[in-house]
């Protein structure tokens, strides 16, 4: 078994986490974890449970939290009652906090032989261990004793990685992280030093002085005391020249990788349009984080049905915020051309290649996956990258590749929500409005194409519904036809029998495009999706959908929400009792009252 406190405290039976409720139970099992094979006692435990007003109860609830653990962690452990408490036996299982020590100390030990790529390499294989602030739910009591020597052994585990890059000359891949380190722990002197150093090397001279002396009020202002002597020496060095601006050449145990910087976004769209707004948003927030230290995301979640226009809307903000990354662009796509899933594995070696990697074999089980995830958050841990990863299917596929740094900018498009991309911000696409539909409509068929017939061309806005794919397929079925009459392909889309087929030029079509969303869903899902050909595209509520197919709401409404998270349906707003409001996509509405053998539909009576 696995056991991880470097974040909220969760036990884990291989790949599949063990549920356990309350901070309660977590709380005892960090605090046996913590003990390290010691027994811990009645009074600790009832300390850090409720402070020091434990309830009359408290013996009788210990021992209720232990049967607990006992049930929920089985045979693979053993809790044994030892007077005055209780001992815990691990039989083998490893707890994450035991690997972070090894890993640091190793670190700490090739950094002092001067193996700086080496240590580096272990530190960050440390670092990674860590999945946000320790014991995040445990109580209070608990946090009060134990969660600051934690974080004490992971800031000087994040400083030791520091010193290792200074040495490796990544001065100026890490100015940046460094400046947010040390508005938030801004007492620290030894990452002010070395934020000191960083700017120096930079040829920030005074940058370099002005650190010193923000650092050296900030300690008289918290702490009434003058600056030591590393803040100190590292301020000499700076105002005589003695710091160089040449790093110490490392010592290295094998041959030492080139450092590539990747460059693999897809071609810019040299038509962008209608997205004005959003692309602001993004490129705003992409850019560096404030010199106040306010926090910024890192994450971007970019969702909407297919052919909104996800990818065109993340590539044109990456090519723009490209020059704030100079260590590269990594691009992934995440589905075959005929929409499954790519396996992480195949994704991350074509990443690690990019990166330098080339050493690395066509990946085949689990053990594969670990490796590789290991050498790709070495490997991108320092850097200033951006990362899109295209099409994103689900959190399994995802969480692989999402490097270990939460610094690295990281856009993502999937057609829903991602639990992975916690605390992402997020844009939802919808459909674009007329005036843009009629832009996008004639960048692709030329303008004087539409404007010779502006009723023909509001019309084929009309059945292209706002969705940016299906307009450019029907500007370049225009562009290839310069002798049709604008009106003649809009009669030929008007028949909403056989519009889905007229939208479709050379590889790009409209049903293909839906397909994938479709293959996807459940059994329960594709019966609610069949449904909608009786409905169409005007709002309707789970009542109305229930007495389509024949069953209870409550079901009928479980497949609407599956549709809801394939982004195959929208809700558009609550009726007077609260109840949701459904309303699809004229085109996917279309898919369903036509494309009835492209479904896999399942009896009614799945819902």
């Amino acid at each position: 078994m696995d056991f991880r406190i470097l974040g909220p405290v969760e036990a884990r039976r291989g790949n599949t986490r063990i549920a356990l409720s309350g901070s309660k139970v977590h709380t005892v099992l960090a605090a046996l974890l913590l003990a390290r094979g010691r027994v811990v006692s009645d009074a600790r435990l009832s300390t850090l449970l409720w402070g020091w007003d434990p309830p009359a109860t408290a013996g009788a609830q210990i021992y209720t939290y232990m049967s607990r653990l006992r049930k929920h962690l089985g045979e693979d452990v053993e809790i044994i009652r030892q007077p005055p408490g209780y001992l815990f036996a691990a039989h083998g299982s490893r707890i994450d906090l035991d690997r972070f020590e090894r890993l640091e100390r190793e670190g700490r030990s090739c950094l002092e032989r001067g193996e700086y790529e080496k240590a580096g390499e272990l530190l960050c294989r440390a670092l990674e261990l860590w999945r946000g602030p320790a014991l995040a739910n445990v109580t209070e009591y608990m946090l009060e004793v134990e969660r600051e020597p934690l974080e004490e052994a992971r800031n000087r585990a994040l400083e030791c990685r520091i010193e290792a890059d200074l040495a490796l000359g990544r001065h100026e891949r890490i100015t940046g992280e460094l400046t947010g380190l040390v508005a938030r722990f801004p007492t620290r002197e030894r990452l002010r030093a070395q934020l000191m150093t960083a700017l120096y090397r930079c040829g920030r001279q005074a940058d370099a002085l002005h650190a010193y002396h923000e650092g050296r009020k900030v300690l008289a202002e918290q702490l009434g005391v003058d600056p030591g002597t590393a803040l100190g020496d590292t301020y000499k060095a700076v105002l005589t020249g003695e710091l160089g601006l040449e790093s110490p050449a490392p010592i290295t145990t094998g041959a030492r990788r080139p450092v590539v910087t990747p460059a693999m976004l897809p071609p810019d769209t040299d038509d962008f349009t209608g997205r004005d707004a959003e692309l602001a948003t993004l490129t705003t927030m992409i850019g560096p984080v404030p010199e106040d230290g306010t926090w910024r995301p890192r994450r971007f979640l970019i969702t909407g049905m297919a052919g909104i226009g996800k990818t065109a809307l993340a590539v044109r903000a990456a090519h723009v915020s490209s020059a704030l990354f100079p260590d590269g662009q990594l691009y992934a796509d995440l589905c075959e051309p005929d929409g499954t899933p790519r396996d992480p594995c195949a994704v991350l070696v074509r990443l690690l290649r990019a990166l330098g990697e080339d050493d690395l074999d066509e990946p085949g089980d689990q053990d594969d996956l670990e490796e590789l995830v290991r050498r790709y958050r070495t490997r991108t841990a320092g850097r200033r990258l951006l990362i899109l990863l295209d099409n994103a299917v689900g959190d399994l596929q995802l969480g692989p590749l999402l490097p270990g740094n939460p610094d690295i900018t990281v856009l993502v498009t999937c057609r829903t929500q991602l639990a992975r991309v916690a605390g992402a911000y997020t844009v939802a696409l919808g459909p674009l409005d007329d005036d843009s539909a009629l832009e996008l409509l004639a960048s692709a068929a030329g303008r004087s194409r539409i404007t010779a017939d502006p009723d023909a061309s509001d019309d084929l806005v009309a059945y292209c519904a706002g969705l940016p794919l299906a307009l450019r397929i029907t500007g370049a079925r225009l562009a290839a036809r310069p002798h049709w009459p604008t009106a003649r392909l809009a009669r030929r889309l008007a028949d909403p029998e056989t519009r889905l087929a007229e939208l479709g030029y050379g590889d790009l079509r409209v049903r293909d495009a839906l397909l994938p969303s479709v293959r996807l869903l459940d059994p329960r899902a594709q019966t609610a999706l069949a449904g909608l050909a009786d409905l169409g595209p005007e709002p309707f509520s789970a009542q109305a959908m229930a007495e389509v197919l024949g069953v209870p709401e409550d079901l009928a409404e479980r497949g609407l929400e599956s549709l809801v998270d394939a982004a195959l349906l929208d809700i558009s707003g609550v009726d007077r009792e609260g109840r949701p409001q459904y309303r699809c996509h004229e085109l996917v509405w279309l898919f369903a009252a036509t494309e009835s053998g492209a479904l896999d539909t399942a009896p009614v009576h799945a819902l």
